[in-house]
Parts: C-alpha cells; structure tokens; sequence
C-alpha cells in the first residue's frame, strides 16, 4: 500500500538546489525534499510520500496516524528500508 506517513523535521538542508531535509519517523529517519512546503521549520510534523514532504500536520495528529499506521502494520516497507541503509 502506498501512504503518506507523518514525521518530525530534524535537519534541514540544501542539495542541488532544492531544500532538503531529514524526518524521524518514530525513530527512523530518512531525507525528504521540502520544496511543497517552503515555510517549514526544525520541529515541525509533514505528511510525506515517496520523499517528498507534502504538507505539514500538527503533532498530535501526526502521532495518531502514525500509531494506527503501525497498528495496521503498514510501517514494515519503511523499517525494512531503514535497515536496509
């Protein structure tokens, strides 16, 4: 299934011209491009789908998805990525 999962901004950055960044999602962490959303700052929750942040979510809400996301058990892809690297 192909979802867009909520997480933290922890790292913004530069790369190729397009603003970058790094987004915890409950402990893994992966690169975003954050150009949908201009405005973003450290700290921060997004929606993001296949690397790209599309938009920002207040965190309570990030979280809830996020813990229905795991108790379907749609988070595995991610976590088989994270180990993967």
């Amino acid at each position: 299934m192909c979802l867009a999962i909520p997480g933290k901004v922890v790292e913004i950055f530069h790369e190729n011209g397009l603003k970058m960044g790094k987004v915890d999602f409950d402990g893994i962490t992966r690169k975003a491009c954050f150009e949908y959303v201009p405005d973003i700052q450290l700290g921060d929750y997004v929606l993001v789908h296949v690397g790209f942040a599309l938009s920002k979510v207040d965190e309570e809400e990030a979280k809830k998805v996020f813990e229905f996301l795991d108790q379907m058990n749609e988070l595995g892809e991610l976590r088989t990525l994270q180990e993967d690297n």
